[in-house]
Protein backbone atom coordinates (compact mmCIF):
# COMPACT_ATOMS: atom_id res chain seq x y z
CA UNK A 1 0.00 0.00 0.00
CA UNK A 2 1.41 3.55 -0.75
CA UNK A 3 2.16 6.39 1.68
CA UNK A 4 -0.25 8.11 -0.10
CA UNK A 5 -3.29 5.98 0.30
CA UNK A 6 -2.15 4.92 4.23
CA UNK A 7 -2.33 8.36 4.92
CA UNK A 8 -6.11 8.90 3.24
CA UNK A 9 -7.43 5.52 5.00
CA UNK A 10 -6.01 7.16 7.88
CA UNK A 11 -7.51 10.44 7.28
CA UNK A 12 -11.04 8.64 6.49
CA UNK A 13 -10.92 6.76 9.72
CA UNK A 14 -10.26 9.74 12.09
CA UNK A 15 -12.70 11.57 10.37
CA UNK A 16 -15.28 8.82 11.36
CA UNK A 17 -14.29 8.39 14.71
CA UNK A 18 -14.85 11.67 14.98
CA UNK A 19 -18.11 12.12 13.72
CA UNK A 20 -19.18 8.92 15.90
CA UNK A 21 -18.02 10.40 19.10
CA UNK A 22 -19.79 13.80 18.01
CA UNK A 23 -23.15 11.59 17.39
CA UNK A 24 -22.85 10.02 20.48
CA UNK A 25 -22.23 13.22 22.88
CA UNK A 26 -25.72 14.21 21.41
CA UNK A 27 -24.05 17.33 19.43
CA UNK A 28 -25.23 18.37 16.15
CA UNK A 29 -25.75 22.04 14.48
CA UNK A 30 -29.67 21.45 14.92
CA UNK A 31 -29.44 21.68 17.74
CA UNK A 32 -27.65 24.67 18.83
CA UNK A 33 -30.64 26.19 17.37
CA UNK A 34 -32.99 28.01 19.89
CA UNK A 35 -36.65 26.93 18.71
CA UNK A 36 -38.68 29.29 18.54
CA UNK A 37 -42.34 29.43 18.09
CA UNK A 38 -44.98 32.57 17.68
CA UNK A 39 -48.52 32.37 18.14
CA UNK A 40 -50.74 35.37 16.53
CA UNK A 41 -54.42 35.92 16.38
CA UNK A 42 -54.22 38.29 13.53
CA UNK A 43 -52.54 37.68 10.18
CA UNK A 44 -48.72 38.13 10.66
CA UNK A 45 -49.18 41.00 7.84
CA UNK A 46 -50.87 43.13 10.67
CA UNK A 47 -48.27 45.97 11.86
CA UNK A 48 -48.10 45.14 15.69
CA UNK A 49 -47.02 41.75 14.39
CA UNK A 50 -45.27 42.21 11.29
CA UNK A 51 -42.95 43.42 13.79
CA UNK A 52 -42.14 40.61 15.88
CA UNK A 53 -42.48 38.58 13.09
CA UNK A 54 -40.00 39.65 10.79
CA UNK A 55 -37.42 40.20 13.82
CA UNK A 56 -37.76 36.67 14.41
CA UNK A 57 -37.41 35.70 10.76
CA UNK A 58 -34.25 37.77 10.67
CA UNK A 59 -32.75 35.58 13.68
CA UNK A 60 -33.98 32.47 11.86
CA UNK A 61 -32.17 33.45 8.51
CA UNK A 62 -29.44 34.47 10.20
CA UNK A 63 -29.26 31.11 12.13
CA UNK A 64 -30.00 31.59 15.39
CA UNK A 65 -33.34 29.88 16.05
CA UNK A 66 -35.33 27.39 14.42
CA UNK A 67 -38.81 29.36 13.99
CA UNK A 68 -42.16 28.16 13.89
CA UNK A 69 -45.55 30.42 14.07
CA UNK A 70 -49.23 30.52 13.76
CA UNK A 71 -51.56 32.96 13.06
CA UNK A 72 -54.79 33.72 12.79
CA UNK A 73 -55.36 32.10 16.17
CA UNK A 74 -58.53 32.85 17.96
CA UNK A 75 -58.65 33.52 21.68
CA UNK A 76 -60.66 30.19 22.31
CA UNK A 77 -57.89 28.10 20.78
CA UNK A 78 -54.63 30.30 22.07
CA UNK A 79 -54.74 27.85 24.99
CA UNK A 80 -54.97 24.53 22.99
CA UNK A 81 -51.90 26.22 20.12
CA UNK A 82 -49.23 27.49 23.27
CA UNK A 83 -49.74 23.58 24.91
CA UNK A 84 -49.16 22.10 21.49
CA UNK A 85 -45.94 24.12 21.29
CA UNK A 86 -44.90 23.41 24.40
CA UNK A 87 -45.43 19.61 24.69
CA UNK A 88 -42.91 20.18 21.14
CA UNK A 89 -40.04 21.25 22.98
CA UNK A 90 -39.58 24.70 22.14
CA UNK A 91 -37.89 26.98 24.73
CA UNK A 92 -38.90 30.30 23.84
CA UNK A 93 -42.82 31.17 22.89
CA UNK A 94 -43.53 34.26 21.58
CA UNK A 95 -46.72 35.65 21.66
CA UNK A 96 -49.68 38.23 22.71
CA UNK A 97 -51.72 37.65 25.83
CA UNK A 98 -53.76 40.58 25.91
CA UNK A 99 -57.62 38.83 25.11
CA UNK A 100 -55.84 35.54 26.97
CA UNK A 101 -54.55 37.00 30.02
CA UNK A 102 -55.49 33.71 32.35
CA UNK A 103 -55.07 30.90 30.12
CA UNK A 104 -51.84 31.70 29.08
CA UNK A 105 -50.47 32.73 32.19
CA UNK A 106 -52.04 29.25 33.20
CA UNK A 107 -50.28 27.25 30.63
CA UNK A 108 -46.51 28.98 31.20
CA UNK A 109 -47.03 27.97 34.67
CA UNK A 110 -47.27 24.19 34.02
CA UNK A 111 -44.12 24.63 31.62
CA UNK A 112 -41.56 26.47 33.60
CA UNK A 113 -38.27 24.89 31.63
CA UNK A 114 -40.11 26.78 28.88
CA UNK A 115 -39.54 31.00 28.57
CA UNK A 116 -42.68 33.13 27.10
CA UNK A 117 -42.33 36.59 25.96
CA UNK A 118 -46.07 37.28 25.46
CA UNK A 119 -47.59 40.66 24.69
CA UNK A 120 -49.38 41.68 28.18
CA UNK A 121 -51.02 44.86 29.81
CA UNK A 122 -50.21 42.63 32.95
CA UNK A 123 -46.74 42.32 34.93
CA UNK A 124 -44.54 39.69 34.68
CA UNK A 125 -44.60 36.31 36.37
CA UNK A 126 -42.03 34.36 37.89
CA UNK A 127 -40.28 31.99 36.87
CA UNK A 128 -40.67 32.10 33.32
CA UNK A 129 -43.67 34.39 32.16
CA UNK A 130 -41.88 37.49 30.92
CA UNK A 131 -44.20 40.47 29.46
CA UNK A 132 -43.83 43.72 27.08
CA UNK A 133 -45.95 46.12 25.29
CA UNK A 134 -44.88 47.91 22.19
CA UNK A 135 -43.60 51.52 23.93
CA UNK A 136 -43.43 53.89 21.19
CA UNK A 137 -44.89 56.52 23.00
CA UNK A 138 -42.18 58.70 22.18
CA UNK A 139 -41.85 58.73 18.57
CA UNK A 140 -45.99 59.38 18.62
CA UNK A 141 -45.27 62.57 20.63
CA UNK A 142 -43.43 63.49 17.68
CA UNK A 143 -45.56 62.83 15.09
CA UNK A 144 -48.35 64.95 17.37
CA UNK A 145 -46.12 68.04 17.15
CA UNK A 146 -46.42 67.40 13.29
CA UNK A 147 -49.93 67.12 13.05
CA UNK A 148 -50.39 70.07 15.42
CA UNK A 149 -48.63 72.09 13.36
CA UNK A 150 -50.13 70.65 10.24
CA UNK A 151 -53.76 71.14 10.30
CA UNK A 152 -55.43 73.49 8.89
CA UNK A 153 -58.89 73.01 10.71
CA UNK A 154 -57.32 72.32 14.24
CA UNK A 155 -59.46 68.88 13.79
CA UNK A 156 -58.13 65.84 13.96
CA UNK A 157 -59.83 61.92 13.92
CA UNK A 158 -57.92 59.88 15.69
CA UNK A 159 -59.02 55.86 15.38
CA UNK A 160 -57.64 52.89 17.51
CA UNK A 161 -58.18 49.12 18.02
CA UNK A 162 -59.43 48.39 21.81
CA UNK A 163 -58.70 50.89 24.89
CA UNK A 164 -55.96 49.40 26.92
CA UNK A 165 -52.84 50.41 27.92
CA UNK A 166 -50.97 49.47 25.03
CA UNK A 167 -52.74 51.68 22.59
CA UNK A 168 -53.83 54.13 25.09
CA UNK A 169 -50.69 55.27 25.66
CA UNK A 170 -49.76 55.99 21.96
CA UNK A 171 -52.69 58.05 21.56
CA UNK A 172 -52.52 60.01 24.81
CA UNK A 173 -48.74 61.05 23.45
CA UNK A 174 -49.82 61.77 20.44
CA UNK A 175 -52.16 63.88 21.64
CA UNK A 176 -49.91 65.84 23.94
CA UNK A 177 -47.56 66.44 21.08
CA UNK A 178 -50.32 68.06 19.06
CA UNK A 179 -51.13 70.14 22.40
CA UNK A 180 -47.71 71.37 22.73
CA UNK A 181 -47.57 73.04 19.50
CA UNK A 182 -51.16 73.75 18.93
CA UNK A 183 -53.49 74.37 22.55
CA UNK A 184 -56.29 75.08 19.89
CA UNK A 185 -56.13 71.38 18.54
CA UNK A 186 -59.31 69.15 19.00
CA UNK A 187 -59.35 65.44 19.24
CA UNK A 188 -62.19 63.17 17.89
CA UNK A 189 -61.71 59.68 18.92
CA UNK A 190 -63.17 56.08 18.47
CA UNK A 191 -62.27 52.91 18.99
CA UNK A 192 -63.59 50.05 16.85
CA UNK A 193 -62.75 47.22 19.13
CA UNK A 194 -60.69 45.30 16.89
CA UNK A 195 -57.48 44.35 16.00
CA UNK A 196 -58.23 43.80 12.08
CA UNK A 197 -61.35 45.04 10.41
CA UNK A 198 -60.06 47.69 7.95
CA UNK A 199 -63.46 48.42 6.69
CA UNK A 200 -64.72 49.23 10.40
CA UNK A 201 -61.67 51.44 10.58
CA UNK A 202 -62.01 53.35 7.34
CA UNK A 203 -65.85 53.98 7.94
CA UNK A 204 -65.16 55.70 11.36
CA UNK A 205 -62.48 57.78 9.76
CA UNK A 206 -65.24 58.75 7.32
CA UNK A 207 -67.45 59.96 9.87
CA UNK A 208 -64.50 62.25 11.12
CA UNK A 209 -63.19 63.37 7.80
CA UNK A 210 -67.07 64.53 7.62
CA UNK A 211 -66.83 66.30 10.86
CA UNK A 212 -64.46 68.69 10.05
CA UNK A 213 -61.05 66.38 10.70
CA UNK A 214 -58.22 67.11 8.08
CA UNK A 215 -55.42 64.83 9.59
CA UNK A 216 -56.37 61.46 10.71
CA UNK A 217 -54.26 58.95 13.38
CA UNK A 218 -54.09 55.37 11.93
CA UNK A 219 -54.07 53.09 15.00
CA UNK A 220 -55.14 50.20 12.89
CA UNK A 221 -55.59 49.70 9.07
CA UNK A 222 -58.52 51.29 7.11
CA UNK A 223 -57.65 54.66 8.63
CA UNK A 224 -55.33 55.52 6.13
CA UNK A 225 -57.29 54.28 3.16
CA UNK A 226 -59.85 56.76 4.38
CA UNK A 227 -57.58 59.76 4.39
CA UNK A 228 -56.30 58.97 1.01
CA UNK A 229 -59.56 58.51 -0.44
CA UNK A 230 -60.98 61.98 0.70
CA UNK A 231 -57.63 63.18 -0.04
CA UNK A 232 -56.56 64.36 3.68
CA UNK A 233 -53.26 63.73 5.34
CA UNK A 234 -52.99 60.33 7.99
CA UNK A 235 -50.15 59.87 10.77
CA UNK A 236 -48.93 56.29 10.54
CA UNK A 237 -48.66 53.57 13.50
CA UNK A 238 -45.80 50.90 14.28
CA UNK A 239 -45.25 50.55 10.06
CA UNK A 240 -44.07 52.95 7.51
CA UNK A 241 -47.05 52.78 4.75
CA UNK A 242 -45.90 56.20 3.29
CA UNK A 243 -44.91 53.98 0.04
CA UNK A 244 -48.79 52.62 0.11
CA UNK A 245 -50.30 55.84 0.46
CA UNK A 246 -48.23 58.27 -1.56
CA UNK A 247 -48.91 61.75 -1.11
CA UNK A 248 -50.94 60.68 2.41
CA UNK A 249 -48.47 59.61 5.69
CA UNK A 250 -47.32 62.72 7.20
CA UNK A 251 -45.10 61.19 9.46
CA UNK A 252 -45.57 57.84 10.89
CA UNK A 253 -44.24 56.16 15.01
CA UNK A 254 -42.34 53.38 14.60
CA UNK A 255 -41.43 50.24 16.31
CA UNK A 256 -38.77 47.89 15.75
CA UNK A 257 -38.79 44.14 17.05
CA UNK A 258 -35.31 43.77 16.69
CA UNK A 259 -33.99 45.18 19.96
CA UNK A 260 -36.11 42.82 22.56
CA UNK A 261 -36.31 39.63 20.27
CA UNK A 262 -32.56 39.85 19.76
CA UNK A 263 -32.25 40.47 23.59
CA UNK A 264 -34.65 37.57 24.88
CA UNK A 265 -32.89 35.08 21.95
CA UNK A 266 -29.88 36.16 23.62
CA UNK A 267 -31.27 35.38 27.04
CA UNK A 268 -32.22 32.17 26.63
CA UNK A 269 -29.17 31.02 25.02
CA UNK A 270 -27.46 31.79 28.05
CA UNK A 271 -30.01 30.36 30.53
CA UNK A 272 -30.48 34.34 32.17
CA UNK A 273 -33.80 34.73 30.59
CA UNK A 274 -36.24 35.93 33.46
CA UNK A 275 -39.54 36.51 33.72
CA UNK A 276 -39.55 40.26 34.01
CA UNK A 277 -40.48 43.56 31.40
CA UNK A 278 -38.83 43.36 27.80
CA UNK A 279 -41.01 46.33 26.75
CA UNK A 280 -38.05 48.82 27.49
CA UNK A 281 -36.16 47.49 24.68
CA UNK A 282 -38.78 49.74 22.26
CA UNK A 283 -37.45 52.99 23.50
CA UNK A 284 -35.74 55.11 21.89
CA UNK A 285 -32.68 54.99 23.61
CA UNK A 286 -32.31 50.99 22.95
CA UNK A 287 -33.63 51.77 19.26
CA UNK A 288 -36.89 50.06 19.86
CA UNK A 289 -38.59 53.03 18.05
CA UNK A 290 -38.14 56.04 15.79
CA UNK A 291 -40.52 58.65 14.04
CA UNK A 292 -39.95 59.17 10.46
CA UNK A 293 -41.28 62.06 8.52
CA UNK A 294 -42.63 63.14 4.46
CA UNK A 295 -40.92 66.78 4.95
CA UNK A 296 -42.49 67.69 1.42
CA UNK A 297 -45.89 67.38 3.20
CA UNK A 298 -45.32 68.05 7.00
CA UNK A 299 -42.88 71.36 5.96
CA UNK A 300 -39.27 71.98 6.82
CA UNK A 301 -40.28 73.63 10.30
CA UNK A 302 -42.81 70.98 11.42
CA UNK A 303 -39.69 68.59 11.15
CA UNK A 304 -37.48 70.49 12.67
CA UNK A 305 -39.75 71.06 15.67
CA UNK A 306 -40.33 67.37 16.21
CA UNK A 307 -36.56 66.62 15.41
CA UNK A 308 -35.22 69.56 17.91
CA UNK A 309 -37.54 67.43 20.59
CA UNK A 310 -36.39 64.29 20.00
CA UNK A 311 -32.90 65.26 20.68
CA UNK A 312 -34.21 66.46 23.51
CA UNK A 313 -35.55 62.79 24.41
CA UNK A 314 -32.56 61.28 23.69
CA UNK A 315 -30.64 63.35 25.78
CA UNK A 316 -33.07 62.46 28.67
CA UNK A 317 -33.52 66.33 28.69
CA UNK A 318 -37.26 65.66 27.87
CA UNK A 319 -39.79 62.91 28.77
CA UNK A 320 -42.56 62.18 27.14
CA UNK A 321 -45.59 60.93 29.66
CA UNK A 322 -46.79 57.12 29.89
CA UNK A 323 -50.82 58.12 30.28
CA UNK A 324 -52.33 54.32 30.11
CA UNK A 325 -55.96 56.04 30.91
CA UNK A 326 -58.67 56.14 27.90
CA UNK A 327 -58.52 58.84 25.60
CA UNK A 328 -61.46 60.76 25.07
CA UNK A 329 -63.05 63.17 22.59
CA UNK A 330 -62.76 67.46 23.35
CA UNK A 331 -65.15 69.13 22.38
Amino acid sequence: MSKFSTLGRRSFVGVLTAGMALAMSGVSIAQELTKVAAIWTVPVEQQWASRLHNALVAAKDRGEIDYVYSENISNTDYERVMREYAEQGVQLIVGEAFGVEQPARAVASEYPEISFLMGSSLPPVEPNFATFDNFIHEPSYLTGIVAGLKTESNKIGMVGGYAIPEVNRLMNAFKAGALSVNPDVTFSVSFINSWYDPPKAKEAAFAMVDAGADILYAERFGVSDAAKERGILAIGNVIDTSADYPGTILASALWHGEPMIDKAIADVKAGSFTASDYGIYAFMEYGGSSAVYDEALAGADAVAAAKAKEAEILAKTFVVEIDDTEPTSTP
